[in-house]
């Protein structure tokens, strides 16, 4: 059975989960022949330029703009003639990847981004391709460019996904409720003594990572010189070098610095809270690292609502409007080793730890 794992690489999170997936059945699904493909390589140039500039470009300079989009394309009254323009512009720019779907006519066709399923999807309903087509949402809220007709299962990050789904017209069969996939290094049982030695870091002290993603967003040079007076700070820059040189510089008490990394996993597991953006791939990582969660540099739209959705499904969507609130809250947790255990518990208890093996199991 011939399997395409298909992911769209602007920003991280869409990558992230595709891989997931396919490392998963490739260790536990020998009778599977697996792809995994991005489609910008596919696209037009100037449309992958709007991809891959694009995007960034507006969550760090623009993001009013980008909640403006995010608003016209899911607001009820214009969300059909935006979803149409769209669907015309995504032809035309993705011909190539169109074509390679119609090629290859894949037995089930995995997809992290809703580009690539609206893509396939059209084809299903052309009887192009015979593929069955699986759309794993990688956050916890629905934008309505998720919903295409030709989908067959719509992998949901947890209840309050499905719901939306349900509002949004999707059939109930066709929705699995089993989580966002992550990679199965995200596991918390792992020796913090031994991890901290291997990075130079104190073992016994609180210790907060403070990681937002692969853009290194926000003010995380004046959150760490200000927690690291009550806290062990673990601060990833990732690309932003500007930041990773003057953190450096500074050689601030308590303050480890990390450029880009591919071993998040390990810092997550020498720490009690993280400070990030509230991406869906994040989020579905740190609640299985059963990390209490500090939101920031939340853009408009995807992000806020995965932050209210975790809000009311484990209590835990805590997002400080200024520095000031992140030392209090920090201070508070630190302080109170009853109330921040609860917490984790909760967080505990919207784990969903067999994503992967569940989305496995509709593949027959």
């Amino acid at each position: 059975m011939r399997v395409l794992i298909t992911y769209v690489s602007a920003g991280g999170g869409h990558r992230r989960v595709a891989e997931a997936v396919h490392g998963y059945l490739k260790d536990n699904r020998q009778d599977l022949s697996l792809e995994l493909v991005d489609l910008l390589p596919f696209a037009d140039p100037f449309f992958r330029f709007c991809y891959i500039c694009g995007y960034p470009f507006l969550v760090h300079y623009a993001t009013w703009l980008w909640g403006f989009f995010f608003w016209m394309t899911e607001f009820k009254l214009t969300r059909w003639f935006s979803r149409k323009i769209a669907r015309i512009m995504n032809y035309f720019s993705c011909r190539k990847f169109i074509r390679y779907l119609e090629v290859e006519n894949f037995d089930f066709i995995i997809s992290t981004h809703f580009l690539n399923s609206e893509l396939a999807s059209n084809l299903k309903l052309k009887n192009k391709i015979k593929s069955k087509l699986v759309t794993v949402i990688t956050d916890f809220g629905v934008h309505p460019f998720w919903i295409s007709k030709g989908t067959d299962i719509y992998i949901a990050a947890s209840r309050a996904t499905k719901d939306k789904l349900l509002t949004l017209g999707v059939e109930a069969s066709k929705i699995k409720d089993s989580g966002i996939p992550f990679a199965s290094n995200f596991i918390r049982n792992q020796d913090r003594v031994a991890l901290a030695s291997k990075l130079g870091i104190q073992p016994n002290m609180f210790t907060v990572l403070l990681m937002t993603g692969s853009f290194g967003l926000g003010p995380l040079e004046e959150i760490a010189q200000d927690i690291s007076t009550v806290a062990q700070v673990l601060v990833v820059c990732a690309n932003n070098r500007a930041l990773f040189s003057r953190l450096r510089k500074k050689n601030l008490n308590n303050v480890k610095v990390f450029g880009f990394i591919n071993n998040a996993e390990e810092l997550m597991a020498v720490s009690d809270i993280i400070i990030t953006k509230p991406g869906g791939s994040s989020i579905a990582e740190l609640i299985n690292m059963e990390l209490f969660p500090i939101f920031i540099c939340a853009i408009p739209g995807q992000e806020k609502e995965n932050i209210r959705i975790l809000a009311a499904c484990c209590a835990v969507g805590y997002a400080p409007r200024n520095i000031k609130q992140i030392n209090q809250l920090i201070v508070d947790l630190k302080n109170n080793p009853e109330k921040f255990q609860g917490l984790k518990n909760n967080i505990v208890a919207a784990a969903k730890p067999f994503a992967c093996r569940e989305l496995a199991s509709v593949i027959r």
